[in-house]
């Protein structure tokens, strides 16, 4: 049996990493791909995950979410992480375009076709998620789960002393989902930033017989010049890949209490932040009664290793 899944992204650097490692990971099947404006533009993330797909010998569709968040609009992305293209400038062969139907109805159609075994990866701004809910208030109840790769518990934001750029992109939407009565995994920094790719991991890449993976190891040169202003030496953070392999299951999350969960949607220095209530995991890990969040402290394992093996093969 294979899981039915939606992916919701905003394909740079890392959402690649997790795009393969998804097509790659025989227990799973993407049904559909909605795009939304984060690391690069929306319409620019179709493009890049179709590319990629395609190279990768896939057909999965793709829609464009939305390009701007529920309040403001799209501030340009993140070129300094990303590149101007949001995959370091790697030439993808082009192929195929965007279905018709936007990200969010794409997301509420699928939940229909499979009614309570669809899961939900969102590792972008939660923006399509939110517009998803509006279309469709019983959403949540014919999903099975969602996994966000988003905010930040313990630890410091990346865009603000306390915000993650997921979440910080569109609090209002992450708000929504957040708030809205379904399963959430939610993935943050604390765990995310464990994880890493080396030098040693993107030669590997490089030298498979694979396209695809030694596309997404040429993009890795952009996003390691980033990081290693972070962790003083050339590497990067797996961020959507942890949550891919957590969904998938290949890594296991050994510390993710269920606890309430707020998301600040002000205009203060505290915007964007994820606040989660551990008040109660001094003496052990203990879900909080009627919490539906569950946040990841802990995994059981490093991501590295699995997801080198996974994508080279």
């Amino acid at each position: 049996m294979t899981t039915p899944v939606y992916l919701d992204c905003d394909t740079g650097i890392d959402d690649s990493l997790a795009l393969l490692y998804l097509l790659r990971s025989p227990s799973v099947v993407l049904r559909g791909i909605g795009t939304v404006s984060g690391n690069i533009d929306a319409a620019t993330a179709a493009r890049n995950t179709l590319d990629l797909v395609a190279l990768a010998g896939h057909a999965v569709p793709v829609a464009v979410g939305e390009h701007d968040p529920r309040v403001g609009s799209y501030a340009g992305g993140a070129p300094h992480v990303h590149g101007n293209d949001g995959i370091g400038g790697t030439a993808l062969p082009r192929a195929g375009e965007p279905e018709a139907e936007s990200a969010a109805q794409m997301l509420v159609r699928l939940a229909a076709e499979h009614p309570g075994e669809l899961e939900v990866l969102a590792v972008g701004p939660l923006t399509n998620l939110a517009a998803a809910l509006d279309l469709d208030p019983e959403l949540p109840s014919r999903v099975k789960r969602v996994v966000v790769m988003g905010g930040a518990a313990q630890t410091s934001g990346n865009v603000s002393a306390v915000s993650e750029a997921n979440i910080h992109n569109d609090p209002e939407a992450a708000a929504a989902v957040v708030d809205a009565p379904w399963d959430v995994v939610l993935v943050p920094l604390d765990v995310t930033l464990e994880n890493r790719f080396t030098e040693e991991d993107q030669s590997a890449l490089l030298d498979s017989a694979d396209p695809a993976a030694r596309a997404v190891g040429a993009m890795l040169d952009q996003y390691f010049t980033f990081y290693q202003g972070v962790y003083g030496f050339r590497g990067c953070a797996l961020h959507d890949p942890l949550a891919a392999a957590i969904l998938v299951g290949e890594i296991e999350a050994t510390r993710a209490p269920a606890v309430p969960v707020v998301v600040d949607a002000t205009g203060g220095p505290g915007r964007g932040q994820t606040l989660c209530d551990l008040r109660h995991q001094r003496s052990g890990t203990a879900d909080v009664p009627g919490a539906h969040v569950r946040v990841v402290l802990d995994t059981d394992r490093p991501l590295g290793p699995v997801l080198r093996a996974r994508l080279v093969g």
